[in-house]
């Protein structure tokens, strides 16, 4: 029990931490002094690939740091995935239609709006993915009014339409994919599964092998956290007290969620609110919020109704019908890569990009608010005896440490 206290509140601690930077960085870029910070993060530091052009702050941290995180995220989805909540079938299922459908209606909602006109339409996937980060913070801050199971549950469904997001740049957004490059991180990946394969238990190859498929990523054209959840898919994840994979996790955990997470917010937060909230009215921000907003719940809601009245996969345990449509509210928050897709739809047109920007903003900060506000007013469920052992588990199995 005391694990799990010291968990809840070490992560509601990251969150507040990061919403904090978050809030200094908005506060930041419209100030009196929002030219000195933008010329702060974006500061050119040189030239680290031909293709990718001038190193700044702000790129390291996003394509960074942020590759650790993604690092993180697969290896705890990876230990959930074999010995967790997602080690059968039909636990796996649902994430994945969730995700799939909280993709697809954002999207589909996104072009009825803005119509038919091409200046427009190519931005239809700016609100196909969920930011991970802001989601799990408001989700910390809740503490016990956000069970397990809900947690969980986010984050896969995150990871995944994540993927699928950094899939449809790759096919959508990439105009010039260096395709060398990505064969020989997908190599990469394939050589360091098979050191785990071939019994290698240290961790210093695959950090190694993790640091050049990133550069491999980098040099790609795809966007290179990927390659974060490509090398925490290659860890081996072995026996208790000898796994490479839950050693890292609990090496790394600290680090990420009390150092990377809050500076990204810092750097990538940041968004100038030129024209106001009358601009909300414009085809661009309109379809990017409401496909935030609505779209993700709709979408991500109605396919876990949809799966669990089928029989297609079981309701989490230890959550009510309430708090999953909390979490399908919360999965609208898509702040990071939102805002990437929407600089790369709109390449050259800073009007149509900024007008994406404050959609995705606006989009983002309503679900946060409401999402929380269903998931506090919801009535928790009542865990049986095993319930309760299985919460405690994997909150201990999170604890760094």
């Amino acid at each position: 029990m005391a694990d799990a206290a010291n968990q809840a509140r070490e992560e509601r601690n990251a969150g507040l931490l990061l919403i904090a930077a978050a809030v200094a960085a908005m506060i930041a870029a419209n100030s009196p002094f929002a030219d000195q910070w933008h010329h702060l993060i974006e500061r050119p530091l040189g030239v680290i690939l031909p293709r990718v052009g001038e190193l700044t702050p702000h790129l390291f941290v996003a394509d960074g740091l942020m590759a650790i995180f993604f690092l993180l995220v697969g290896l705890e989805v990876k230990r959930e995935w074999f010995e967790g909540r997602l080690s059968t079938r039909a636990e796996r299922r649902l994430p994945i239609i969730a995700a799939a459908a909280g993709m697809a209606v954002p999207a589909l909602i996104y072009v009825a709006v803005v119509g038919a006109d091409p200046a427009f339409v190519h931005g239809w996937a700016i609100p196909a993915a969920t930011d991970i980060a802001f989601a799990i913070g408001v989700l910390a801050i809740l503490g016990r009014h956000a069970p397990p199971s809900i947690k969980l549950l986010l984050v896969t469904i995150a990871i995944v339409d994540d993927i699928g997001a950094v899939l449809v740049i790759a096919l959508f957004y990439t105009s010039d994919l260096n395709i060398p490059a990505l064969a020989g991180a997908l190599a990469l990946a394939g050589a360091m599964l098979a050191l785990g394969r071939f019994g290698v238990r240290r961790l210093w190859p695959f950090l190694a092998g993790f640091a050049l498929m990133w550069v491999l990523m980098l040099a790609s054209g795809v966007h290179a956290t990927i390659a974060g959840v490509l090398a925490a898919l290659t860890i081996p994840l072995g026996r208790e007290g000898q796994s490479p994979l839950k050693r890292l996790e609990h090496a790394i955990h600290p680090w990420v969620m009390f150092g990377i997470v809050p500076i990204f917010g810092l750097v990538s937060a940041g968004v100038h609110l030129t024209g106001g909230i009358t601009l909300l009215t414009d085809p661009v921000p309109l379809a990017v919020l409401l496909g935030l907003f609505v779209g993700k719940q709709v979408g991500i809601f109605g396919a876990i109704a949809l799966a669990v009245k089928a029989g297609l996969a079981p309701k989490p345990e230890g959550a009510g019908w309430t708090q999953l449509y909390g979490a399908a509210i919360l999965c609208g928050i898509g702040f990071t890569m939102s805002l990437f897709i929407g600089a790369l739809a709109f390449p050259g047109d800073q009007l149509r990009i900024d007008e994406a920007k404050l959609g995705t903003l606006a989009g983002s900060l309503i679900s946060a608010i409401v999402g929380y506000a269903v998931l506090r007013l919801a009535r928790p469920v009542e865990l049986n005896a095993e319930d309760v052992e299985e919460a405690g588990e994997i909150f201990a199995a999170d604890q760094p440490g």
